[in-house]
């Protein structure tokens, strides 16, 4: 069968199961979009090639199915650069398609030319450029493959104009043949039992667990292995979900903006079992003061990240799950080995269990919301999360209300929370819960977002409405870039440059309501609860809530750059408002 490179494209993605893709037309990508009005692939079409980025970022993070986004040349490549770093960063599968100047004239400086393949190998798992239309279904396929195994990651796909006009002989590979491409995923059975041998050692273990835990399907296995060794849990900014936030097991999020159990817990433990998590500056603050007395068992499908940062005494190169799940079977061949060697299965590590509830007790996260004060953003995320139903998505922004966000809400259920992680994208939001919603369309879906974060990418808003996607999106707006001047005010004396937004303009309501959606504001805290309550109602299009924050609020506790996670900064309220 004849078709065109074009055809062939179209075709490839509806054999690799694409039910969805994000993207914007252009001159270069045009031959392309032709056969797509014939193709079962729904596309949206998206305001600006960064939120379809970040809409493919969206709809990975919550289904596990690889992001598909598709752009022309030029500036709209170079445009969706930012969402593929983003994926760089935090391991999410996409595969990118691109539009190219024909063949024939790269080189030349043509129009809307640039070296999308150049600029953007940094920061993808791998890139292929078209010369024959006749490669393109084995490359398509190449690139979900690559996407979506090992350490999942973004690739991109570069088609110039004219192979994609070019005619092919249309055929689907049957296998794959990458030979430098073969990730491991078994862990080495050795290094497995010297782990177990650790872990039944350890009177002060932490299960640290990241992101890597949700890429590899392994929320279960993690549950089954901390109830088995009875092991408390960190669950970090990526990983929230990951295992459930009121699991008595469970101490919530560690790091910089972490809680203070949590971050202590780290500190003080004698073993870390790093499970799918990278020792991000931000979890481990100024290395050589990080969790001096631990020793680490560190397990991760990616070989470039075991010794990185931190040197393990157990490597465990495999996937989560897989390895986990042998983790599993060899603990309890050494709980049995001890039981029956001295009548007691592994010490007790309850002492330190008490000794961490304690610092539960001590150091909860406080804020304190008067019926007649300014409306604290901690309230607002307590009554988000309080009215919403349990299984609900919830996609944040970066900066302050990011880390509350995290802090606050109670995430009981893995692929629930979508944030930026590594990459700390402003704008991430807005796109980032379209693409949720369109994946999981039968969920509550919500956005927390900051003004400043909103006014980035709220132009897709109009994408929603257009296209019947009803997403939910929560302003915490102060009118500042607040966490920006957080850290002004506490390390630059005051000293706020270039921070201050303005609480009135733009007028979010009308604003929203301008992109088709139905926006609401709330000033006080009587009317946080029926206000959420009337957008938890509203199933038939986009809707936008502007709560006008205290801007005087800060994130806490907070370790601050450049200092040990054992020099952690509190809230100065914390115990006169503990236990109210």
């Amino acid at each position: 069968m004849k078709l065109t490179g074009a055809q062939a494209l179209i075709k490839s993605l509806e054999m690799e199961n694409t039910e969805v893709m994000f993207g914007l037309p252009g001159g270069a990508i045009l031959p392309v979009y032709d056969p797509l009005i014939d193709s079962s692939i729904r596309h949206i079409l998206v305001r600006h090639e960064q939120g379809a980025g970040h809409m493919a970022e969206g709809y990975a993070h919550a289904t596990g199915r690889p992001g598909v986004a598709m752009v022309t040349s030029g500036p709209a490549a170079t445009n969706i650069v930012t969402p593929l770093c983003d994926a760089y960063m935090d391991s999410i599968p996409l595969v990118v398609i691109t539009g190219q100047v024909p063949y024939s004239v790269i080189g030349t400086d043509a129009f809307q030319e640039c070296d999308t393949v150049g600029i953007t190998m940094p920061i993808t798992k791998h890139n292929w450029l078209i010369t024959d239309a006749q490669d393109i279904p084995r490359v398509v396929r190449e690139a979900f493959h690559v996407a979506t195994t090992g350490r999942p990651g973004p690739v991109v796909v570069d088609v110039p104009k004219d192979i994609a006009m070019q005619e092919m002989d249309w055929y689907w590979p049957e296998a794959i043949d990458l030979p430098g491409y073969q990730p491991t995923t078994e862990g080495h059975p050795k290094q497995i039992k010297e782990a177990a041998r650790l872990m039944g050692e350890a009177k002060r273990p932490i299960i640290y667990a990241g992101g890597g835990i949700l890429k590899a399907r392994a929320a279960a296995a993690l549950r089954e292995l901390a109830e088995m060794t009875g092991f408390p849990v960190v669950t970090t900014l990526m990983a929230r979900g990951a295992f459930p936030d009121d699991h008595e097991l469970c101490l919530g999020m560690p790091g910089m903006h972490g809680n203070y159990t949590a971050v202590t817990a780290m500190q003080e433990s004698d073993l870390l079992i790093a499970l799918g998590s990278r020792f991000d500056d931000r979890v481990t603050g100024k290395l050589d003061g990080f969790a001096p007395e631990a020793k680490i068992i560190h397990v991760d499908i990616d070989p470039a990240e075991l010794g990185k940062v931190r040197r393990p005494d157990v490597a465990l190169l495999g996937d989560c799950r897989l390895v986990i799940e042998e983790m599993i079977k060899a603990v309890r061949a050494d709980q049995d080995k001890k039981s029956k060697k001295s009548g007691s299965r592994w010490p007790s590590i309850e002492k330190w269990r008490n000794h961490l509830r304690d610092y539960q007790e001590r150091y909860p996260l406080v804020y304190e919301q008067f019926d007649d004060g300014p409306l604290k953003p901690q309230f607002c995320i307590d009554q988000l999360g309080a009215l919403s139903p349990d299984d609900t998505i919830v996609a944040s922004g970066v900066g302050q209300h990011q880390m509350w966000t995290s802090q606050r809400w109670t995430f009981n259920h893995p692929y629930t929370w979508i944030n930026s992680g590594g990459l700390g994208t402003m704008g991430f939001a807005v796109p980032a819960a379209i693409g949720a919603k369109v994946g999981m369309p039968e969920r509550t879906v919500w956005a927390v977002d900051g003004d400043g974060c909103f006014q980035m990418t709220a132009q897709e808003l109009v994408t929603a409405s257009a296209e019947r996607i009803p997403v939910k999106i929560a302003i915490l707006n102060n009118a500042y870039l607040g966490m920006v001047r957080q850290w002004q005010e506490m390390f630059y004396q005051e000293r706020y440059s270039e921070v201050y937004l303005s609480p009135d303009l733009p007028d979010y309501v009308k604003w929203s309501e301008a992109m088709g959606c139905v926006g609401f504001r709330v000033d006080s805290p009587e009317d946080v609860g029926p206000t959420i309550e009337k957008a938890n109602e509203i199933d038939d299009r986009p809707v936008v809530i502007d709560f006008r924050t205290d801007y005087r609020e800060k994130v806490f506790p907070m370790v601050a750059a450049g200092t040990s996670n054992s020099d952690v900064i509190i809230d100065p309220d914390t115990e006169r408002l503990r236990g109210k």
